[in-house]
């Protein structure tokens, strides 16, 4: 067997809030989460390989999750979100040999390899069953997958059409693929926010920067992890652990990771009082996050490369006093010449309005004044040199 295992998706695990429980009569109430429930699943991955793996998340489980059993297979047409799956094509994936497997609280579980030759940016469906579903309200999910999942009654694991199928635009309790991949492969892990987990892409189009970047690259394209949530902060929790406290379980204990690309801090920001005092105290406590998660990645033998932050004029982040702006040029002023980075990224210049340096482009801004289009992801995916990921 030759190659090593590195991750090709990844999904950020998150405690689903209320609004991000499945939908009745999967959402628990008088019997667990996802009871007697099929979850089916797409992912895109990244780099191809020839067998692949699984991991499963109880991160945020106050109970263990019993998974009964999982498949994997194409979908229909090769669609992203699709409920169908292409006929012939599903495999059971396994856990030490056996069918189920039974996820403790707080840990994470490892499929055995499936032999399923993936090529490059293909689609995979996951389906699981769940006989028994999650004790408790506290299910571990990605709610920004800007992909839809298919919820189904009983077990309908080997079904190539779904009967009875609710779409939901979630992942649930699945946080990586890994692939057997060619010597010389290795993952960019991203460490970021909404700006990297696609608000403002297109459902089941794959066109966040990294997606793109993916595409852009070819043959010379790494493995990507994109491991962002929308509303993620570098200094405190919020939606997820803060950047700091998920940095060993996201980005430091990747299969197959060579790089970090730290794109990050815009929430740390706007949720800061807009004064001069507290926004400059955010300032320079971001950047000792910054020199801080650098510290620790070089001491796991990655290399560092930090993206500045870009506008968010017209926002709710933009006050009126400017006080938050001073402090996004403060940090993109030492992201950009600190020297603490291995390479700088810069995002900021790639979409900011040259006529209104503190704005989007207009072509790039979804409408909020924070968020992109996939126009502006494109520009993002554009400002990241081939060179950085050398094999």
């Amino acid at each position: 067997m030759t190659g090593r295992w590195v991750d090709t998706w990844t999904a950020m695990p998150q405690r689903a809030e209320p609004a991000d429980l499945p939908p009745p009569p999967y959402a628990g109430g008088d019997r667990p989460v996802l009871a007697d429930a099929t979850l089916r699943q797409t992912i895109r991955v990244s780099a191809g390989g020839d067998r692949l793996r699984l991991r499963l998340s109880n991160a945020f489980g106050a109970a263990p999750l019993p998974v009964t059993r999982l498949t994997v297979a194409f979908p229909a047409g090769g669609a992203a979100g699709a409920s169908a799956v292409e006929p012939g094509t599903c495999r059971p994936v396994t856990f030490s040999g056996r069918s189920s497997v039974v996820v403790p609280p707080g840990a994470q579980a490892v499929s055995d390899p499936v032999d399923l030759p993936l090529p490059p940016a293909s689609v995979v469906t996951v389906t699981a069953y769940l006989a028994e579903g999650q004790p408790g309200a506290a299910l571990t999910a990605h709610p920004g997958s800007r992909t839809t999942s298919h919820l189904a009654p009983g077990d309908q694991c080997d079904a190539a059409e779904l009967a009875g199928a609710t779409p939901v635009d979630h992942w649930y309790l699945l946080s990586a693929a890994e692939v057997l991949a060619a010597p010389g492969t290795s993952a960019l892990v991203l460490l970021g926010d909404s700006l990297t987990d696609g608000r403002g892409s297109t459902t089941n189009g794959n066109d966040r920067w990294p997606d793109q970047l993916f595409d852009r690259l070819g043959e010379a394209a790494p493995a990507i992890a994109n491991q962002a949530a929308g509303g993620n902060r570098v200094l405190r929790d919020g939606l997820g652990p803060s950047a700091l406290a998920r940095l060993d379980r996201d980005v430091l204990a990747r299969s197959g990771a060579r790089w970090l690309l730290v794109f990050e801090g815009v929430n740390d920001l706007g949720t800061a009082e807009p004064t001069p005092g507290a926004q400059r105290r955010n300032a320079e406590d971001l950047l000792a996050a910054y020199d801080q998660i650098v510290t620790r990645a070089h001491a796991a033998g990655l290399v560092v490369y930090g993206a500045t932050l870009t506008p968010f004029g017209g926002h709710d982040y933009d006050d009126p006093g400017g006080h938050r702006e001073a402090a996004r040029q403060t940090v993109n002023d030492w992201i950009r010449g600190g020297g603490r980075f291995d390479a700088v990224v810069d995002f900021d210049r790639a979409v900011r309005d040259p006529a209104d340096p503190r704005r989007l482009r207009a072509a790039f801004d979804v409408g909020d004044g924070l968020h992109l289009s996939p126009a502006g992801y494109e520009a993002l995916a554009g400002a990241v040199p081939a060179g950085l990921f050398p094999r």
